[in-house]
């Protein structure tokens, strides 16, 4: 930082200081204070949507692996007898769930890049220049502030220096245009801003629900295939609850086996 830029800072924290305590009055720009509480909610949306729109992915991609590891374990148990219904089907199982897995990266991933996660991070990436805009705002408002009550002080304390007061004069009509241009831009351009949230990201919202759509129609009509290798009672036992049964009564052999704790 410069000297110029060092010596305008400790300015800045002499007046905020003097702000705190009364003795300079504090610009009051309501309309501003208005749009930025806006941004800032519009801000932490964003942010909160990147994050989760990643949190998606990464949540569907452990999914699909794990979906693919689950095959791969029931494959196992299913392997004594590779002509049984339930080597088949576990078989088929895995091989659909492989297509899922394989199929989720080689179709998914680019698209759902290209049209959620790279537009929400360009969007992202915009607000450190807005919040830089901001903040150099603020520090103008600051020095608008200052030079307007050393002018203020000079007219209702005349000093003998005859130079003070157009000088001072000059200080605050040249912070406060730096001010007002600032600040009438963001004014102007922050809600234009947030209503172009709408078209922007209504491309990615439909991209969302695509993608979503063809996941689980994939996933169903692919999953659907492996019910033929099951016989044809199992769905009418599923429907009737009595698989529930089964597996209850398996429990219960479970726990009559002396290694399990029976007697």
């Amino acid at each position: 930082m410069s000297w110029a830029g060092f010596k305008k800072s400790v300015n800045r924290a002499g007046t905020t200081l003097l702000q705190k305590t009364g003795q300079i009055e504090r610009t009051v720009d309501r309309e501003f204070t208005e749009e930025e509480s806006k941004y800032r909610v519009y801000e932490k949306e964003c942010q909160a949507l990147q994050k989760d729109s990643k949190a998606y992915w990464d949540a569907m991609r452990a999914m699909t692996s794990a979906q693919a590891r689950i095959a791969e374990t029931i494959e196992t148990f299913y392997g004594g007898d590779r002509n049984s219904e339930g080597a088949m089907s576990g078989h088929a199982y895995k091989r659909s769930v492989d297509d899922l897995d394989t199929g989720f990266t080689r179709e998914l991933e680019a698209p759902y890049r290209t049209t959620i996660s790279e537009p929400l991070g360009k969007m992202c990436a915009y607000f450190p220049v807005v919040n830089e805009h901001i903040t150099k705002r603020n520090k103008k408002l600051l020095d608008y502030d200052s030079a307007r009550s050393k002018l203020k002080k000079l007219i209702d304390k005349p000093s003998e220096d005859p130079t003070k007061l157009p000088r001072a004069q000059q200080e605050h009509d040249e912070a406060k245009e730096v001010f007002d241009l600032l600040n009438e831009q963001l004014i102007t351009e922050l809600p234009q801003l947030l209503d172009l949230r709408v078209p922007y990201f209504d491309p990615s919202f439909e991209a969302m629900i695509r993608m979503q759509s063809k996941f689980a129609e994939e996933g169903y009509e692919k999953l659907s295939g492996v019910q033929r290798y099951f016989a044809d009672n199992v769905r009418d036992d599923y429907a009737a609850g009595q698989l529930d049964a089964q597996v209850e009564g398996v429990l219960q052999e479970m726990k009559e086996l002396s290694i399990c704790g029976g007697n």
